[in-house]
């Protein structure tokens, strides 16, 4: 039987042209199939090649980046360095939800358009055919109501399943998705695992990079470990996952939110409080156009605060943080903070890091203009780098040109440069594989306990609110 992928030797080396001897691999040679109703899974820290095999596969790796080896769908084979030759597959054999959805959305286009530009333009459906096929897409991923709906007017988990509607629209049987349950509560990522099911069960094959390792658990298949663009370990989940044969695997399970220690409730002492609690909201309300997104929520943040908003995708959780922050004005209630609070005391992280760096300029840029405006010492950026585990050569980069994990961890430096008193971290570690999200968030919250910050953590990880929050406030789903 004919693989429906194969990838033989397959390596990527920065800076070389295909006719030049390549620069040392950054991604070195692996080989693997999958035959129809197989999912492979690909594990491991941020930055350590997988977002870079998915790209080799498809054939879209950035211009200075070069693929070798072999790539064969459903037993069409062409080299990797030659990506043309797979274009043609595109959609239609071959599918790739990127990890950033609204990077791949059109700010432009509705949601419904979107989809249905894909049915219509991949699988040749009439304009009113098609229409009704993306309704029932994304009726399939739970947004029925949102076809109206411009990218920037979903939630980053909706945004996401938007995406995987358009991405699966055509029923490619070769599905690679980067991160798809990213930003998900428990029930959503519940949902699109049973859409993964569907296709495997439909006889097609899943390429899956994820660092949420409850996936691989729920899909079984196989699994595969990457560090420093290196294969550690491949075999049947069952066997990685529970009786892993490398260091490095087993540290990386037991980094997993469920296993971490509770914090202790902070203990800021009185100098930090010398004039109450940070911020004070009282029966806040939002409502956009016709829809309620929260309504009545009254809390005080106090210095040394941690404090978890959950809730379902959609629910106003980010919303509500823009209200607290100032940055949307609430429809009814009022948000007060401590007068000694200046401009700066205040930041917020996004959830999307590609949407808080401009995209052509390098991010050390982004980083210099901070340090210049606020005349900071350059030693305060090493310090932060350093904790972050982050090569100071990244930031010579674009924002494009680097991991989703990476680049949140920048967008923190960027944050923490300026010692803010309460930092609105919006899914700060999904990114993250677990132990990069481990060291992530005890640095988050030592940094901020040094001089009596607050946090308030956007979060649909349960255990992770469990361990880092002191108290929780949940969002009911948001009215139609």
């Amino acid at each position: 039987m004919t693989a429906l992928l194969e990838v033989q030797d397959l390596a990527v080396h920065p800076g070389a042209a295909p006719d030049t001897s390549p620069l040392k691999p950054i991604l070195h040679p692996l080989s693997f199939k999958l035959e129809a109703g197989e999912v492979l899974t690909l594990l491991g820290e941020s930055g350590s090649g997988k977002s870079l095999l998915a790209q080799a596969v498809m054939g879209t790796l950035p211009p200075e980046l070069l693929a070798r080896g072999q790539v064969s769908v459903q037993g069409i084979t062409s080299p990797a360095g030659q990506p043309q030759q797979r274009r043609a597959l595109w959609g239609r054999q071959l599918a790739l939800l990127p990890q950033e959805p609204w990077s791949a959305l059109n700010p432009t286009m509705r949601a419904g358009a979107q989809v249905a530009e894909v049915h219509q333009l991949v699988r040749g459906l009439a304009g009113a055919e098609a229409r009704a096929s993306a309704r029932q897409s994304l009726a399939a991923v739970g947004l029925a109501r949102a076809a109206r709906h411009y990218p920037w007017q979903l939630s980053g988990g909706m945004a996401q399943r938007v995406a995987f509607g358009a991405t699966t629209a055509a029923g490619a049987p070769v599905l690679i998705v980067d991160e798809p349950t990213k930003g998900l509560d428990a029930d959503l990522r519940n949902e699109i695992v049973s859409l993964l099911r569907g296709v495997l069960d439909a006889g097609g094959a899943v390429l899956l990079i994820t660092h949420d390792v409850a996936l691989p658990r729920m899909l079984h298949g196989q699994v595969a470990v990457l560090r420093d663009g290196h294969l550690l370990e491949h075999g049947p989940s069952a066997q990685v996952l529970e009786a892993p044969t490398q260091a490095y695997t087993r540290a990386l399970l037991a980094a997993e939110p469920r296993h971490w220690p509770v914090l202790p409730p902070a203990q800021p002492s009185p100098a930090t409080n010398p004039a109450g609690p940070l911020l004070h909201a009282t029966d806040l309300s939002l409502q956009i156009g016709e829809r309620t997104l929260f309504s009545e929520i009254s809390l005080r943040i106090q210095p040394g605060d941690r404090m978890a908003i959950t809730g379902p995708s959609g629910s106003g959780k980010t919303s509500l943080g823009n209200v607290l922050l100032g940055l949307v004005q609430p429809t009814a209630g009022r948000v007060q903070r401590q007068r000694q609070l200046g401009p700066h005391a205040v930041q917020k992280l996004y959830q999307d890091p590609l949407a808080a760096f401009a995209p052509q300029l390098p991010l050390r840029t982004a980083l210099a203009d901070v340090m210049r405006l606020h005349n900071l010492h350059p030693d305060r950026l090493k310090r932060l780098l350093a904790r972050l585990s982050l090569n100071e050569g990244l930031l010579n980069r674009r924002p494009d040109q680097v991991s989703g994990g990476e680049l949140q961890r920048v967008a923190l430096a960027r944050v923490l440069l300026l010692e803010p008193r309460l930092v609105f971290a919006d899914e700060p570690t999904s990114r993250l594989d677990p132990l990069t999200q481990q060291h992530t968030m005890a640095l988050l919250t030592n940094t901020l306990a040094e001089y009596g910050g607050a946090l308030l953590l956007v979060t649909h990880d349960a255990s992770l609110a469990r361990r880092v929050a002191d108290r929780c406030l949940t969002l009911s789903p948001a009215a139609p």
